[in-house]
């Protein structure tokens, strides 16, 4: 079989800018600006991933995001070292909290916020477990 490695993560939006200022304040993703086929387009880079804007517009036969939790794409998971002072840090920031930070078993600490639009996205801290 081929190799398989990760490429990207493909949001809709119906404000594109307003996403990826949310990303970029918020998370401190890159933000890259072109034009592809005579029309803006945003990209960004976070954490060594590719994440695509893509923007929705009425009547383009894009359907509503579902409630979480969903079947599918539930979430994405970024990694951080210090999850408490990260999420300190992002509740100055204003926020949203959808599980607060905890510690589900030993050697995880987890917590999840909400992104624009709902997206879902856990911030992940792993440590040792010492037997």
């Amino acid at each position: 079989m081929a190799a398989i490695t990760f490429d990207h993560v493909h949001l809709r939006t119906v404000d594109p800018e307003a996403m990826a200022q949310w990303f970029e304040r918020v998370l401190g993703a890159e933000v890259l600006r072109s034009v592809e086929q005579g029309k803006p387009r945003i990209d960004l880079k976070l954490g060594g991933m590719k994440i695509f804007v893509a923007p929705v517009t009425e009547g383009d036969g894009v359907a509503p995001p579902p409630a979480l939790p969903c079947r599918g794409l539930d979430h994405f998971g970024l990694f951080v070292e210090g999850l408490d002072a990260v999420a300190a840090a992002l509740k100055q920031k204003g926020v949203v909290f959808t599980k607060e930070p905890h510690s589900p078993r030993p050697g995880i600490r987890l917590c999840f916020i909400q992104g624009p639009e709902n997206i879902s996205i856990e911030l992940l801290e792993r440590s040792p477990v010492r037997a």
